[in-house]
């Protein structure tokens, strides 16, 4: 079972950053990923990081935001800089066990954070 709980949510002018972070309980030995949700879309996958350490990031994203984990403070991470309007969302973290396949997809992901939002004003 993996428990997992977000934090660092914020409002920010574009331009700026914003790390969250992810607590998690026996999460070492799963994929963990970074999702999005804004009002009327669909969560959509922005970082992942495999048990191994391999990462992975949607498009949007590549070259403004960071995953990354401590094993030991059982923390993921997501490092987001150069943030735009367009990223204002509701922010969840997420593990999956198995394989690595399709790691952006939530369909995947067994266990979810409850989220912490993000808004970005122009």
């Amino acid at each position: 079972q993996v428990q997992l709980v977000e934090s660092g949510g914020d409002s920010v002018q574009a331009g700026g950053s914003v790390r969250l972070s992810c607590a998690a309980s026996g999460y070492t030995y799963y994929h963990m990923g970074w999702f999005r949700q804004a009002p009327g879309k669909e969560r959509e996958g922005v970082a992942a990081i495999g048990s191994g350490g391999s990462t992975i990031y949607a498009d949007s994203v590549k070259d403004r935001f960071t995953i990354s984990k401590d094993n030991a403070k059982n923390t993921l991470y997501l490092q987001m800089n150069s943030l735009q309007p367009e990223d204002t969302a509701m922010y969840y973290c997420a593990a999956k066990g198995g394989s690595w396949y399709r790691p952006l997809s939530p369909s995947g992901y067994n266990y979810w954070g409850q989220g912490t939002q993000v808004t970005v004003s122009s």
